[in-house]
This record gives C-alpha cells, structure tokens and sequence, in this order.
C-alpha cells in the first residue's frame, strides 16, 4: 500500500486529528452566537458557562453537517450515537468536562484520496465525532495572572481521525490541504485557520522498516501549512536522533515553536482512561434517520474530485489542471463559464493558472472578487484563438480590463490599436518591402543559414509596429523565400 520513504534508515509513521469549527450560527448546545472576534466573554451563556441547574440541547444543524462530511468522504453515518463527557481540569473549562463523543462516533469510516505530485495517495479516516470546543485561557495579555476567555465554550467541532497512514511530511501536509478543501467545499467550515476554525494536530512516531509502531508524540495546533511540515521534520530528526542516542522514545503532547523552529514537550501523554469517558447523562442517543441522509445528500453539491474528473473528461484536461481548477468552487466556476462560452477550455485553463492567478496573487485578491470576470476572460481568449490578437497583446488587453481602463475586450482591443495584421494583401507588400530593404540576410537564408529567416520575421514584425500574426509572417515569407 505505501511506497516507504526512509528517513536515515527508519520509516516515517503520521496520523492526523483535525478539529473543523462548524458553520452554525449558534452553539452546539446552546443559542449563543459562534461569531468570530466579539469582546471577552460576551457570547457564553449560562449553559456555556455551566451555571448550575443548565441542560446541554442538541443543535441540528451541526448533525447535519457532520452528515455532509460523512456524505463527502463515503463513510458510514450511524443511524444511532452517543455523547460522553470526557473529564479533565481547566480553567478553560467550566464544567469540568467536554462533551465528546466516544464508543459510538457519528462518522465512522471513509477515506480521503489526493495528488502528491503524479502519484495518487489515499488516507483512511477512522472516524469523525461531534464535540464542544472549550474556552480559551489568554497568557499574554496580564503580568502575573491568566485571562479566561469563554466565547469560544461550546463552539460546534468535528474532529476528524485518520488511521497512521501517512509515510512523509509532504504527505500529511498534501492530507490536510485536502481535507481542508473538502470541508470549505462543502460548506460545513469556513477553513480560517488564523483564527482557529481548521487546527490540525500530527501524531508523529518512526520504526525501522517492518518493525511495530514506534511510541508517537502529538504536535498540537497546527494552524499552518508551512508550520506543519516543518513542525514533523523537526520532530522527526528529533526522534532519530533520540533512538540512535539510545534513549526511548516518551509518549507526550508537543507543541511546535515557528520562532524557534523546534517542537517541546508539554505535558507526557494522557490515556482514554485518564478522561473517564462515561455517557452524558443529560443527552440522549443521538438518532439519524436514513431519510434525513437522503435528504441531505440530495442538497450535496458537485464534489471536487468529480467535478475535476469530468473536466478531464469533457474538456480534454490533464489530470494536473483539473486538480488545480478546482481548488474552490469559485474557481470551478470561473473556468466553466469561460470555457463554456469561449469553446476553447485549455486556452482558459492556461490564463486561469497563468496570468489570473498571478495577478491574484500579487494582489492579495480572492477570485470571486478579481476585477476580470469569466465572460470577460472567454472574450479575451475568443480573440486570441480566432487569431485578432497576439499572446502578447491579449496581456496588455488582460491589464487594461484588470485596471478598470476599459470593460470590453472588443474595445480596449480598438482603443489601444492591438490588432493583428491578418489582411494578406498588407501583409504580402510589407514582406516584399522587408525583403527589398534586407537583400543580405534574404541571400544568407537562401545559403541556408536558418538564422537570417528569424533576422527576417523580426523586421516584418517591426515593420507591422507588431500587429502582424506571428505565424502568418511566418509562413508568407518562407513561401516568398522558396
């Protein structure tokens, strides 16, 4: 199943635990708002802040995206689970324990598929569970004392398993990447991972090839891509280098320091048994009925996967492009809008991942706001396929529609006098003009230098003040030539 690649002789073992904050409006137990970025303790209410006398009430809208994912990565959606209240003692934490899901998860299963660079890799999920995210205890902000935060208690989360699939740091990181698209896609996370919607943590453990597993130390809080590969290369080095020492390897919770570049022990590792897992008393079994799945799989949009193999399909696209084009749905849309109404889909492929995405880059804009839009684009590329405009023109068009100086493509073609030459008769008596004025190089070509052709296509090009089409110059002057 894998193609192991070793690191100093030892195998690299990675499993994933992503925490995906859930798109409601309110709480998982809740009706205070989830929103981001309100004043200290002003969205917990008296069920958040486990006030005496409070009960826990289930939010249906976070079951029904815990069904999205599980729809989107073909797992087995339990038509009953259970709550369990996980003990442990934080000040964050207000009630003293967080309510989990642990025997019965609500996603069991499935399995996350994606590119590393040719070669398709897939990771198994065992399971995705349903819990509140506790509050947040601030350090920085006081001297001597700790601020507590409890916006964030009782924030809906799916956690999300994998089994240790993952052999290297560029696979994990390629893992999250998709999931990380797979959720934003389907709308059940907005994927901000600054402020902590999306927060991976790698279990990272090594062995010499064939061996049991080795002990796996966790990195917590990923929020990063970057971060996250060099937080596993680091641990990595770090473990090897510990064996090779001759020291053991101690299960533990690490977290990784990007200022440092270096990954240190928190607090060594609690078991299941250190939580106390038990049934929520005050929760029953969570039920799912199979038509409330149908129902929402019906309203389940075009997943990327298939909507990249129908590009291959329909458009003739490499694998690669198609992967590319639909890293959102905005994109998606983009291309097929543009291929659509242009008819030329690699064409707006290539300016897609071309010169829009670098000007959207450089511009720090997303594509669902970029100045052009997919009908200007498949105007732009109509132009350049029936031969009025070069590459190089339909950039200088590209910028001008970019800029706000001008909104059709026909007419900033008009405006900055960017059409080619393609009238024959023109063209033909510009040829003979070059041709009279550059007798040497016409003799050196016909000597059979290939060169001087290249000295000839340039004084046309010139002589045309660059409007002339490449290829028609081309092959007007070798025919004139012979």
């Amino acid at each position: 199943m894998h193609t192991s690649l070793l690191v100093h002789g030892y195998e690299v073992v990675i499993g994933f635990e992503t925490h995906a904050q859930l798109a409601t409006k309110s709480k998982i137990f809740s009706r205070a708002p989830t929103a981001f970025g309100a004043e200290p303790n002003t969205q917990a209410c008296a069920v958040d802040l486990a006030l005496p006398g409070t009960l826990p009430v289930m939010n249906q809208a976070a079951v029904e995206l815990a069904i999205r994912l599980g729809l989107a990565l073909g797992s087995h959606i339990a038509e009953h689970s259970v709550f369990a209240r996980k003990n442990y003692f934080y000040p964050d934490l207000p009630k003293g324990y967080q309510i989990s899901q642990f025997e019965i998860p609500v996603v069991q299963g499935g399995e996350v598929s994606f590119l590393l660079g040719e070669e398709k890799k897939t990771v198994r999920l065992v399971r995705a569970h349903l819990e509140e995210d506790a509050g947040k205890s601030l350090h920085e902000d006081f001297i001597g004392q700790s601020g507590i935060d409890l916006n964030r208690a009782g924030t809906p989360l799916l956690e999300i398993v994998t089994e240790p699939d993952m052999r290297s740091s560029a696979e994990a990181v390629a893992y999250a990447k998709e999931l990380h698209r797979i959720v934003t896609w389907i709308g059940i996370c907005d994927g901000n991972m600054q402020e902590g919607s999306f927060r991976c943590d790698a279990n990272v453990s090594v062995r010499k090839p064939g061996a049991a597993l080795g002990t796996r130390r966790e990195i917590k809080n990923l929020n990063s891509f970057k971060f996250m590969q060099q937080a596993i290369d680091y641990e990595v080095r770090w473990q090897i280098e510990e064996i090779e020492d001759g020291r053991a390897i101690q299960q533990a919770t690490v977290l990784f320091d990007p200022d440092t570049g270096e990954t240190r022990a928190m607090r060594t590792k609690e078991d299941a048994a250190d939580y106390r897992y038990f049934p929520d008393p005050d929760l029953p079994p969570l039920v799912i009925a199979r038509d409330w799945v149908e129902q929402v799989r019906a309203g389940m949009p075009e997943l990327p996967r298939a909507m990249a193999a129908r590009f291959v399909a329909d458009h003739g696209l490499s694998e690669y492009d198609a992967v590319t084009l639909t890293q959102s749905p905005a994109m998606a849309a983009c291309f097929e809008t543009a291929a659509r109404a242009s008819g030329q889909a690699k064409l707006v492929s290539n300016w897609i991942m071309g010169e829009l995405s670098r000007r959207l880059n450089a511009d720090e804009v997303d594509i669902a706001s970029a100045p052009v839009s997919a009908t200007q684009l498949a105007a732009l590329v109509v132009r350049i396929a029936d031969g009025t405009i070069s590459n190089n023109a339909a950039k200088q068009v590209f910028d001008a529609l970019w800029t706000g100086q001008g909104t059709q493509v026909d007419a900033v073609i008009e405006a900055k006098g960017l059409k080619q030459m393609n009238d024959t008769g023109a063209l033909e008596i510009l040829i003979d003009e070059v041709m009279a004025a550059n007798a040497d190089n016409v003799a050196q070509f016909r000597a059979g230098k290939e060169k001087a052709f290249n000295a000839l296509v340039g004084q046309v090009m010139k002589a045309s003040k660059g409007k002339a089409n490449p290829q028609q110059v081309n092959d007007l002057l070798r025919r004139k030539l012979q």
